[in-house]
C-alpha cells in the first residue's frame, strides 16, 4: 500500500487506555475515535482491550463497527470502556519481546499511528514505544493523551479527571460537612483522599469550606509537607476548642520526615508498576484522635474509588478539555507529530479562564511528578492558600446533561467486534 495520502500518513490507528480510570476518560477516548473515523488517512480505528496488553495478546476492536450514538455516550459514561491495565513494559534496550511483539502486531494490522490515554507510567510506556519503532525505522506516528485524577502530570497546567475529580470531593466533605453539624457533642470526622505523593486532590476540598458557607474541612494535609503527629494532635485540639466538630481532609500518601507512610495499610502487594497500595489512614488518625483526645464521636471516611467514577458530577469544563485532548492528539499526529503528549496552558490574560492546547515531548514527561507548590499551602501545614482557590475554580465548572434511562445514567454499550487483520 502507498503510505501517502495527500503528503499524510496512510494506515491504522489503535487507542488503549491505561492506569486508574477518571470520569472523563471515555471523553478523551471519544475525542480520539471520532477524530480518527472522520480522518481520511486513517484507514482503520481500533480500540485495545486493557490497554497495551490488548495490544500485546492481539485483542483490538474496530470502532468503526460502533453505532455514532452509542459512541458520543462516552462523554458521560465514567471507567475505562475499552479496558485498562497497570503493566509495565521493560526497558527496550534491556529486554525488547514486547516491542518486537507489538511491532508484529502493528505490521499485522497496518498500524501507523498509536494514541495511549494515561497518567505517569503510562506515558513512559507511550515514550518507550515511541523510541523503540524510531530505532527500528518502522514509521508510526505514537502521541500521549494525558489522563490522571491525581492532576501529577509534569508539564502540563492540569489533566483530564482532575476538574470533575475536585468537584465531588469538595460536593461529597461539604455535604459531610453538613451531616457532621447536625448534634451538638464533640465530634471529629478524618475524610481520606487520593494522592500519593501530590496532594491536589486533597487540597481541593478547601472549595467546600470556601464556597460551602463553611461546611467543608477545618484542617487539609497534603503529602507535599512532612506529617507531623505532634502537630496534628494540637491542630485538632485547637479547633475543638473553637467548635463542637472538626472535619478534616488528609491525603492517602501523608508521610512522616522520614518519609514512610502514615496509613498502617500498606498492603504485601503492590501495583503493576511497583507502587504500594495505601488506605486505612482515615480510621487510624480518628481512632488516635478519639483516645488521645478523649472525643467519644469519631469517623474516618475514606472516598475510595468514588472520586474517580463520580460522572454524574462531572464537570463539563472538563468533559470538553478530555475530548479536546484526543482530538488535538490525532490532529497533530496526521499533521506529522510523534512521540508528543497532549498537554494544557491555562490562559487567563483576559480575565477569564481559557485552555490551550500544546505537545510535550514524552521523555520530558515521563515519569516526573508535578506537587502542590509549597507557597499555595499555609505556613503551618493545615490549610491551603486563596492562590490553590483560585487555580482549581475554573475547572470545576458546568453541569453535564446526562442521558438517562429509568432516571438512572445510560451508558455506552459497546458491541466491541474483534478486528480484522489488514489484507
Amino acid at each position: 500500500m502507498d503510505k501517502n495520502f495527500n503528503n499524510e500518513l496512510v494506515g491504522a490507528c489503535i487507542f488503549g487506555q491505561s492506569g486508574g480510570p477518571t470520569s472523563v476518560i471515555n471523553a478523551s477516548a471519544y475525542g480520539v475515535i471520532k477524530t480518527a473515523l472522520e480522518a481520511k488517512c486513517i484507514t482503520k480505528v481500533y480500540g485495545a482491550a486493557h490497554g497495551i496488553k490488548g495490544v500485546l495478546d492481539d485483542i483490538l476492536y474496530d470502532m468503526g463497527e460502533e453505532e455514532d450514538y452509542e459512541l458520543k455516550l462516552l462523554l458521560n459514561t465514567p471507567a475505562s470502556e475499552l479496558g485498562s491495565c497497570r503493566y509495565k513494559i521493560a526497558d527496550p534496550d534491556v529486554d525488547d519481546t514486547d516491542y518486537k511483539r507489538i511491532l508484529e502486531i502493528f505490521k499485522k494490522y497496518d498500524v501507523r499511528y498509536f494514541f495511549y490515554n494515561g497518567g505517569n507510567d503510562s506515558m513512559d510506556t507511550c515514550n518507550k514505544i515511541s523510541r523503540y519503532m524510531e530505532k527500528v525505522g518502522y514509521e508510526c506516528r505514537v502521541m500521549g493523551v494525558p489522563k490522571t485524577i491525581d492532576n501529577d502530570l509534569f508539564g502540563t497546567d492540569h489533566c483530564p479527571g482532575f476538574g470533575s475529580a475536585a468537584k465531588f470531593i469538595a460536593t461529597s466533605c461539604m455535604e459531610i460537612g453538613k451531616d457532621t453539624d447536625v448534634y451538638d457533642t464533640e465530634m471529629v470526622t478524618v475524610v481520606e483522599i487520593m494522592g500519593r505523593h501530590a496532594g491536589w486532590l486533597t487540597a481541593s476540598a478547601a472549595l467546600a469550606t470556601e464556597f460551602g458557607d463553611g461546611c467543608g474541612p477545618d484542617l487539609i494535609y497534603l503529602p507535599e509537607r512532612d506529617f507531623d503527629l505532634y502537630k496534628f494532635t494540637e491542630d485538632v485540639a485547637q479547633v475543638l476548642k473553637q467548635k463542637h466538630n472538626v472535619l478534616i481532609a488528609v491525603s492517602e500518601g501523608l508521610h512522616y520526615a522520614d518519609g514512610t507512610f502514615v496509613s498502617e495499610a500498606k498492603t504485601s502487594g503492590t501495583d503493576g508498576f511497583g507502587h504500594a497500595q495505601l488506605g486505612g489512614l482515615a480510621t487510624r488518625l480518628a481512632d488516635y484522635i478519639k483516645a488521645r483526645l478523649n472525643v467519644k464521636k469519631v469517623r474516618g471516611i475514606e472516598l475510595s474509588l468514588l472520586q474517580r467514577s463520580a460522572a454524574h458530577i462531572a464537570s463539563v469544563v472538563d468533559i470538553d478539555e478530555a475530548f479536546n485532548a484526543g482530538k488535538v492528539a490525532v490532529e497533530s499526529a496526521i499533521a506529522g507529530e510523534t512521540g508528543k503528549m497532549v498537554a494544557f496552558e491555562r490562559d487567563d490574560s483576559s480575565g477569564l479562564y481559557k485552555c490551550n492546547y500544546t505537545l510535550l515531548s514524552l521523555s520530558s514527561v515521563a515519569n516526573y511528578e508535578k506537587k502542590v507548590p509549597l507557597e499555595w499551602i499555609t505556613d503551618d501545614g493545615n490549610y491551603v492558600t486563596s492562590d490553590f482557590i483560585n487555580y482549581v475554580l475554573p475547572l470545576i465548572q458546568g453541569e453535564p446533561k446526562i442521558p438517562k434511562a429509568n432516571s438512572l445514567p445510560r451508558y455506552a454499550r459497546l458491541k466491541k467486534v474483534r478486528a480484522k487483520a489488514a489484507e
